[in-house]
């Protein structure tokens, strides 16, 4: 997911930063701040310390760059990546909370950065399967102010990739 969001990040041009995104409060430079922050703070759950704070109108491939290198490192050192993390949906290791929640929320928004900018929309197969069979049984959990929007109904013949879409409220025609 990581990759996948990065190459979108890296993509953006000067004069799209300001492009309206699926997520509606959000334009792109706004959306790629609040992933870079969701990685900061999931990351300085596990250390324990302070999340760096993110400069909007900064470098934020660079930031996002440092961001997802941080997650890593903490993925990388074993006590890190075993501690168990309080969380909304479930005391879980830090891996799991990476693995599940962190990769499903960055692979939402790898597609809202694409949509926005006119890059590849298409996501990672197994990626899409991994994350829909996490958040699927937690649908009314997700479902709060600030959380996903409402699910669209997606049609008969529609792909994985469009059900996930649809299933975290955007609307992919």
């Amino acid at each position: 997911m990581a990759d996948g969001f990065g190459r979108r990040v890296a993509g953006v041009r000067e004069d799209q930063w300001s492009a309206t995104t699926p997520c509606p409060d959000w334009d792109v430079r706004a959306l790629v701040s609040h992933v870079i922050a969701t990685h900061e703070r999931v990351v300085a759950t596990v250390t324990e310390s302070t999340p760096r704070e993110v400069e909007s109108d900064g470098d934020l491939a660079a930031q996002w760059s440092e961001a997802s290198a941080s997650v890593a490192s903490a993925l990388d050192d074993p006590a890190l990546s075993s501690k168990m993390i309080s969380g909304m949906f479930a005391d879980q290791p830090f891996e799991s909370l990476v693995g599940r929640l962190l990769c499903a929320d960055t692979l939402f928004h790898t597609w809202d950065v694409a949509r926005a900018t006119g890059q590849d929309e298409h996501l990672d197969p197994e990626a899409v399967k991994k994350a829909f069979e996490f958040l699927e049984p937690i649908d009314d959990a997700i479902r709060r102010p600030g959380g996903f929007a409402a699910r669209i109904a997606p049609p008969g013949d529609a792909t994985p990739q469009t059900r996930f879409l649809n299933f975290g409220g955007r609307a992919t025609s």
